[in-house]
């Protein structure tokens, strides 16, 4: 089967070729002409989660999840001039207009919204803050003393007016079109189209050397991402620049080295031009996959320019060394590629959009290395002439590495076999362990994809101290019957289930309808503290009620929900199960049948959402991958030793990227998750093509120990090299602007590094000792 493949393609190599030319140029072209970069709110949650599906209910009668706070900060002084309430009006118009904005939502010092009580002699008014006499153009430094009087007098102080009275901010909900259904497609590019406006004609034009302005949220942070990625760019041509040193190091053939690399970048560029034939859209968040899947390909490319260039060492011309490097390595690069396949395609089974255009795009990309560098790479390499010089460098090289290779190859010995084994029994123990510390989510404050020295990361801490409020919100809905705000019942409940939501560690506030009802109630008592309670009757309850707008978020028209907003501290993993837990657990303990309780409005209900997606997803995602390199390495050696000795190390090395997470603070997101199974798509690379050659050998005649040395002087000496130069490349990233792209650097590199040792180590260890306690009695047809 393969001689007849192999008989066909080189026998038709020239018009092989020439179509993989053409479809390079056509790919290339929409690669150009169609790449765009998309991002939209939707796509970063799981939409079928019951919290995300609360979120949907109720996005039109409460604050959601899409909040975006823009902070206008003085820096000569507090912020109580007439120059200052100008800006924050022009800012507050062009708020307004922004696409998306929920305008009756919108809340600044300006809108006719923003009111405070006025106790006088005669009761008590609602006015605004504002009055609506004054204007921008008219407005004198007596109205904006009488401003501020009203300000500091009321609640508004702390929550729109930063303490030290230097700030103030416009909060604005942004409802995408389609967001009611759940469409995706129609809110693609909001986030960065937002992002953009909010940068050019809001900060532009009001940041200078009296004012800041300050902004954050979902469409400022993802074009933070997206403008990072602009510079992400260079790092990557860096680590391209730098894996091509290492290739032509390794080889001492420039030939050679340009086919290793441009084969894996003519694979990167078919992707592209795919995905522009399918106008599929690059969500910032998967900036890092085209390199991955690049990474891959530089892999197999080397292990097929090492074989390549020693066939030729041992003096076979340019069509002999490519035909057999193509017959030998055609099986277990294709097993490797097809695990990396089914690892990617896995991803899908993620509800979360951009998880879901991660698997598709590498997808796409791993498919494409199949062709580009199993099938192209030899089809060129037959027309390379032998270069006796560029021989004699690589011979010379390769000496060198053979001295290396014949040491480590004493471990296939028995003695050393069995102390490795042991050793690597304890090592997967104890990075068990370790590895259940790990968290899923975020275990910094801030945006952990930036910097913490990020304008963003600085912008969020400021307004989060600044003002009394937090900026992490968890809004829990309590569903009722209608007029539920006037049932004394269902009221009670609220109130108990307030008070015991702010004694949870990490909530720092609650704010809830019976609260506000306690402070009207005392209001009418002169606003003495012995009334501020819960009115015990639907008619007194109507009284205490009826001054808190819907605009609060505390109720809807029909008062069929009471929501309870829990400011919480910040929005960690751990905050949030801790809270989350709370809330299912008092559920649990008191349960009604007049409140149903939801969770899910507010920007922590949507993370604590993906994060529960996240990890229900992550064991059954990597017992698929297993399980699937499990079924193909079986099918390729027919051996049930083979599983055991290729999946013992990638098991080790998997365990180990969980522990470097621990130790390192990176959660696991969607932005980490898919480089674990990159990890163990390259260890399962290293596994196949060691065992391979091991096979290969051991048919000959040899035994074990030979036979590895054997594999080690053919593929050993690649895997390491390969191994060592994607590390190297990959660990520039730390410098980079994006925190999560230098997160994903050191996690790279130390997973490639982990994915070699282990299988270095690790597999001959296991095949010794496997070889000694359970010997083949026979074997059967092997794949490879």
């Amino acid at each position: 089967m393969i001689q007849a493949i192999e008989d066909f393609l080189f026998g038709s190599r020239r018009l092989v070729l020439v179509l993989m030319a053409l479809l390079t140029v056509v790919t290339g072209y929409f690669a150009v002409a169609g790449f765009k970069m998309e991002a939209g709110f939707l796509k970063q949650v799981p939409l079928e989660h019951p919290y995300v599906q609360t979120y949907f209910e109720y996005q039109k009668d409460l604050p959601g999840a899409n909040l975006v706070v823009i902070g206008l900060r003085s820096k000569t002084g507090d912020m109580w001039n007439v120059d200052y309430f100008r800006k924050l009006y022009q800012i507050t118009e062009e708020a307004r207009y922004i696409p998306g904005v929920d305008r009756a939502r919108l809340i600044s010092l300006w809108t006719p919204n923003t009111q405070i009580l006025e106790i006088h002699e005669e009761g008590f008014d609602l006015v605004d803050v504002v009055p609506g006499n004054v204007t921008a153009d008219t407005m004198t430094q007596a109205d904006v003393d009488s401003i501020r009087d009203r300000v500091l007098t009321s609640d508004l102080y702390g929550d729109l007016v930063a303490l030290d009275e230097t700030a103030s901010i416009i909060l604005l909900q942004l409802q995408e079109a389609g967001a009611g259904d759940g469409d995706i497609s129609s809110t693609a590019n909001l986030a960065l189209e937002v992002a953009d406006i909010m940068e050019q004609k809001i900060r532009a034009p009001f940041s200078d050397d009296k004012t800041d302005v300050l902004i954050i949220g979902f469409p400022k942070f993802i074009g933070d991402i997206a403008e990072g990625a602009t510079i992400a760019v260079a790092f990557f041509g860096l680590a391209f620049v730098l894996t091509g040193i290492a290739v032509f190091m390794y080889v001492r053939s420039f030939t050679l080295a340009a086919l290793a690399i441009g084969s894996s970048l003519v694979s990167v560029v078919w992707q592209f031009g795919v995905l522009g034939m399918i106008g599929f859209a690059l969500d910032p968040l998967a900036i890092l996959v085209p390199f991955l899947v690049y990474a891959i390909g530089v892999s197999h490319g080397m292990q097929q320019v090492n074989l390549i260039a020693t066939q030729i060492a041992k003096g076979t011309d340019g069509m002999g060394a490519a035909r057999a490097t193509f017959r030998r390595l055609l099986v277990p690069g294709s097993m490797a590629l097809m695990t990396d396949l089914v690892g990617f395609v896995t991803l899908y089974l993620i509800p979360v959009g951009v998880v879901r255009d991660i698997a598709i795009v590498a997808t796409i990309g791993v498919a494409l290395k199949i062709i580009t560098n199993l099938i192209m790479l030899p089809l060129i390499a037959s027309y390379i002439p032998r270069d006796d010089k560029q021989v004699r460098l690589f011979i010379r090289a390769r000496a060198q590495r053979e001295r290396i290779m014949s040491y480590i190859a004493k471990i296939a010995q028995p003695r050393p076999a069995a102390i490795v084994t042991a050793m690597m029994f304890v090592a997967i123990g104890l990075a068990y362990m370790v590895s259940r510390e790990r968290h899923v989510g975020d275990i910094t404050p801030g945006a952990s994809e930036l910097r913490a020295d990020s304008k963003y990361n600085q912008d969020t801490a400021y307004i989060a101290t600044a003002l009394s409020v937090p900026t992490d919100v968890l809004i829990i809905i309590l569903e009722t019957q209608p007029d539920g705000c006037i049932d004394p019942a269902a009221m009670n409940y609220a109130d108990r289930f307030s008070l015991y939501m702010g004694g949870v560690p990490g909530v720092v506030s609650v704010d809830s309808l019976p609260f506000a009802a306690r402070y009207f109630q005392s209001i009418g008592a002169e606003g003495s503290l012995k009334w501020r309670e819960l009115p015990p009757t639907s008619r007194q309850l109507i009284g205490a009620t009826a001054p808190v707008p819907t605009t609060t978020g505390l109720l809807n028209d029909r008062c069929t929900i009471l929501p309870i907003i829990a400011y919480l501290q910040d929005h960690k993993a751990t905050t949030i199960e801790t809270v989350v837990a709370a809330v299912e657990a008092y559920e649990d303990i008191n349960p009604s049948e007049i409140v149903n309780i939801r969770l899910g409005m507010g920007g922590v209900g949507i993370i604590a959402a993906t994060n529960e997606v996240i990890e229900e997803s992550e064991a059954p995602l990597i017992l698929y991958v297993f399980a699937t390199i499990i079924v193909l390495v079986f099918l390729a050696y027919w051996d049930w030793r083979a599983v055991i000795c290729c999946c013992m190390p990638l098991l080790l090395a998997t365990f180990l990227g969980y522990v470097f997470m621990v130790v390192l603070g990176i959660g696991l997101k969607v932005t980490t998750l898919p480089v674990l199974v990159l990890g163990t798509g390259i260890g399962v690379d290293y596994a196949f093509y060691l065992y391979s050659q091991i096979k290969y050998y051991q048919r000959q005649g040899l035994g074990l120990a030979d036979a590895y040395e054997g594999a080690l002087l053919s593929t050993g000496m690649a895997v390491v090299y390969t191994a060592i130069m994607l590390a190297v490349g990959v660990a520039t990233w730390v410098l980079s602007p994006l925190k999560f792209q230098a997160d994903m650097g050191a996690l790279l590199a130390f997973m490639f590094l982990m994915n070699m040792v282990a299988a270095i180590v690790g597999l001959p260890a296991f095949a010794a000792v496997l070889e000694r306690l359970a010997p083949p009695r026979g074997t059967k047809p092997a794949l490879a």
